[in-house]
């Protein structure tokens, strides 16, 4: 069965800075058009009354490959309440718990400013796609990064299960989990598995399939209205910071021990992994030397990034 996803414009006055903005209010999970506006988004996350899906039959064997995103915009979710309080963990299932208000402002900031990368291009025909973890706290962050988006520049959006957090075995024993974090610590970090739970290998085996999907619907062109090959679409990417790592080290083949250097990404952040000079995505397009050396990566690691 179709969801329902509904969108709200942007006017002129949401150009303003947050502060002097008088922000509407809008029901999970809502981002964009008229509020009497229902789109239908099939089970792939297609919006079907706009563009209906083009699979790589409907392509004739003569054409070229479509032309690949721009960017894939990684974003880990705002600040959760499970982020200002662990005890949260006790007792509200992990998928449930929701952004705190300061994590609903850093989400609806992080919108604005992919915004205003995306339209630093000059490009007239850009578009945004959203995969997004089906946890509570990322539905809440597209909800209000999406407010940044008229509807006319959404193609599309997908929940992605693939995508969610690790799991830490259901309802968390406060004191059992620091015990089994600084467990994590001695075993290392990338092969411990949480009992009941999962390991970052884990993760690692999900997000794999997740990156295969995504390289074929790249490669169908899946985000493209019929008829349109635009090289302006960017794809933005909802989901948890150990995750969001997780993908990183299965797109870039980076080791267990290149792994386990990296740190976690802020609440509200993003990485950008841009096409560079070569047309392969390049993190070095976007971030500079010092912001990845802080992330993480080392000299190996950045060359790696020079296309």
């Amino acid at each position: 069965m179709a969801a329902l996803i509904t969108f709200t414009p942007i006017s002129p006055a949401s150009y303003l800075p947050l502060s002097l903005r008088k922000l509407p209010s809008f029901n999970p999970i809502q981002c964009l058009g008229t509020p009497q506006e229902d789109i239908q988004i099939s089970s792939n996350g297609h919006v079907a009354t706009s563009f209906p899906e083009k699979s790589v039959f409907t392509r004739p064997a003569t054409s070229s490959p479509p032309p690949r995103p721009r960017r894939i915009i990684l974003v880990r979710h705002g600040q959760s309440e499970g982020n200002v309080d662990e005890s949260v963990y006790t007792r509200v299932a992990d998928p449930k718990i929701a952004l705190t208000e300061k994590g609903k402002t850093e989400a609806e900031e992080c919108g604005w400013r992919i915004r205003e990368m995306i339209e630093k291009d000059g490009a007239a025909d850009w578009k945004v796609y959203f995969y997004v973890s089906p946890y509570k706290r990322t539905l809440q962050t597209l909800q209000h990064l999406g407010r940044a988006f008229e509807r006319s520049r959404i193609a599309g959006m997908r929940e992605e299960p693939r995508i969610r957090e690790q799991d830490f075995g259901n309802f968390q024993d406060r004191e059992k989990m620091r015990v089994d974090k600084a467990l994590r610590l001695r075993y290392g970090r990338f092969f411990y598995r949480f009992p009941n739970g999962e390991s970052a290998a884990d993760v690692y085996d999900r997000i794999t399939g997740f990156r295969e999907t995504l390289r074929a619907d790249i490669d169908i062109g899946r985000f493209q209205p019929p008829g349109e090959r635009s090289p302006n679409m960017n794809l933005i990417i909802v989901s948890h910071g150990l995750a969001l790592r997780v993908f990183l080290m299965r797109w870039y083949k980076w080791t267990v021990d290149q792994f386990e250097r990296l740190n976690n990404m802020g609440n509200g952040n993003i990485i950008v992994m841009e096409k560079g000079y070569g047309g392969r995505y390049s993190l070095l397009m976007h971030q500079t030397e010092e912001e990845l050396r802080e992330f993480g990566l080392t000299d190996e690691m950045l060359s790696d990034q020079e296309w």
